[in-house]
């Protein structure tokens, strides 16, 4: 009882309760600490109020007496006789007395919190043993009523009521935020709490009302009430959120489509406040005209890189309070100095050029068919290997632009090799190897089985298998639109058998020394024999005439040393 009665006094100086709450805790537990007894009843119940804490003896009992307050008499019992009730109308028909003298009193009222009286007589002495009867009833869980839904910061706002009913003592009320408790500090909290005794059942009502002046950090916050009472556990209401509505002090613009944008693009621009509730209009600023539009966005369709800039939004009836955004509309133009197809003569020059404009920094990328290249192809002197198809990828942020042109390197045919080889049986086997673009045409000086491969780089190779019939000179002619070339070989039917090519080579180059041998031997005679008819038709003549021959006899011999000398030969 101590302990409360400090409870209560330490309550009043630092302000934990209401005084009134604190003051009725206080008159509940002088009632608790006044009598030598004390019993406590919940409201309604039916309570026992013992007569010397039960501890009378029966046996020396002749009278006993139960009274309340100064004059009010409830009940008698004498010795060996039945109880006799007053006529009192508080206690008529609610009262009545056990064996051990204890009074029970049934559906106790807030009337009944007063100080009963058990007189005892014994045969040799009257003693009283008052007793202290002490009412409580738990309050209600809280009502939340005169609920708001909106707070406007700076103005303060009642929020709510929050109410408890059917309490003895009277409930307490505290509002918390977030958990926190508030306390009214006469600037933005103002908490008024009432208390109502019910004048029927006595039972008291607490009512608390909190007004409030919102800031923006009290956007989401959660407010609570909660119903305090001794003879019960803390109840809280169910959690408060409140719509905290502002003025806007900035706004916001941003681009919500995904860029990089390049043109032909659509672009949505977004404009939102920081106030509650956000505006429904905003000003928008499309290079530097205004549009006033009835709604937080604003598109533009199908840009270009004159879109390319900075744009801003406000507010409509504060167009200071404004924002901006730069946008950046991506193109790329590329030009090449050739396209389709290229036709050049081997041995020519190329180089192709590449024009790129962009607004950014592109990548370029060549290939010839499926081949990546390491730089922009530049040729000196053209080959036939330079043919193809080439592609230029040049790309920036996300755009990309793909150029392909075809190559084609011409030149006259050139045969490059003719050789022959020993094919099966009596056959030979001649390959006329030539280069030249358009793939040039073969004709052979002799019939045979004709065949043809193509390689790569303007190679092909011509080859004819025949049968020859004695020693035979075969030449090969190549050709297309822009020249020919022609080349012959020797092919003799007999030949040593040695390797496939060195056997019929070395055979026809001896067939062909023995020829050349016979050869100058027949010359060589026909030069004698022609000398020796010549000298003698010469010398017959010069008998017949018996002229003297011109020049001396020296020359003569001169003359016929020099004729023998050719004849030799």
């Amino acid at each position: 009882m101590f302990t409360l009665g400090f409870v209560c006094l330490l309550c009043i100086s630092t302000g934990c309760f209401p005084k009134h709450i604190v003051f009725t805790l206080m008159s509940f537990i002088v009632h608790l600490v006044s009598g030598l007894g004390t019993v406590m009843g919940k409201y309604g119940d039916t309570i026992e109020i013992p007569c010397n804490n039960g501890r009378v003896v029966e046996a020396e009992v002749t009278f006993v007496k139960w009274k309340y307050d100064k004059d009010g008499n409830i009940l008698v019992k004498n010795q060996d006789q039945n109880t006799t009730v007053f006529s009192d109308v508080n206690y008529k028909n609610r009262v009545s007395i056990k064996q051990d003298f204890s009074l029970v009193i049934t559906q106790v009222a807030m009337t009944d919190q007063r100080t009963f009286t058990c007189m005892v007589v014994l045969r040799e002495d009257i003693l009283e043993y008052p007793v202290q009867l002490a009412v409580y009833n738990v309050p209600s869980e809280p009502q939340i009523t005169n609920l708001t839904t909106v707070m406007e910061i700076g103005k303060p706002t009642t929020l709510a009521q929050c109410r408890s009913e059917g309490a003895n003592p009277a409930a307490n009320i505290t509002w918390f935020r977030n958990k926190t408790p508030l306390m009214t500090d006469g600037a933005a909290i103002k908490i008024t709490t009432n208390v109502d005794v019910d004048k029927a059942t006595g039972l008291s009502t607490t009512t608390s009302t909190l007004e409030y002046t919102a800031v923006k950090g009290d956007i989401d916050a959660k407010f609570t009430c909660q119903v305090q009472h001794i003879k019960s556990a803390n109840m809280d209401s169910s959690p408060l959120v409140f719509t905290v509505n502002y003025p806007t002090e900035k706004v916001n613009l941003q681009v919500v489509s995904q860029g990089p944008f390049k043109e032909g693009d659509n672009v949505t621009l977004k404009c939102t406040a920081d106030g509650n509730p956000p505006p429904s209009s905003y000003n928008f600023y499309i290079k530097g005209e205004k549009k006033t539009v009835d709604s937080n966005t604003y598109t533009l369709t199908s840009v270009t890189r004159e879109n390319t800039g900075e744009y801003q939004c406000s507010l409509v009836d504060h167009e200071d309070i404004v924002a901006s955004v730069p946008i950046t509309v991506e193109y790329l133009d590329v030009v090449f100095s050739s396209t389709g197809k290229i036709v050049k003569k081997l041995g020519e020059s190329l180089e192709m050029n590449v024009d790129v404009k962009a607004s950014g920094a592109p990548q370029t990328s060549w290939k010839k068919g499926n081949a990546k290249l390491n730089s922009q192809p530049k040729f000196d002197k053209l080959m036939y290997s330079d043919s193809g198809v080439y592609e230029c990828v040049v790309s920036m942020a996300g755009l990309k632009k793909t150029h392909t042109f075809e190559l084609v390197v011409e030149g006259s045919p050139v045969i490059k090799n003719l050789i022959k080889e020993r094919g099966e049986g009596m056959t030979k086997v001649l390959k006329c190897v030539a280069e030249g673009f358009p793939k040039p045409t073969v004709q052979w000086s002799v019939n045979g089985s004709n065949a043809e491969s193509v390689s790569e780089h303007g190679k092909v190779t011509y080859s004819l298998t025949i049968v020859p019939n004695g020693n035979l000179s075969v030449s090969c002619t190549v050709s297309n639109v822009l020249g020919f070339d022609i080349k012959s070989i020797n092919v003799s039917l007999f030949s040593t058998i040695r390797s496939a090519d060195q056997k019929d080579e070395k055979s026809d180059q001896t067939i062909l020394a023995v020829g050349i041998v016979f050869g100058l031997m027949l010359a060589v005679l026909a030069i004698g024999l022609a000398y020796w008819l010549y000298m003698k038709k010469f010398r017959q003549g010069s008998w017949k005439t018996g002229e003297k021959e011109d020049g001396s006899t020296e020359e003569s011999k001169k003359l016929e040393e020099n004729q023998s000398q050719k004849a030799d030969v």
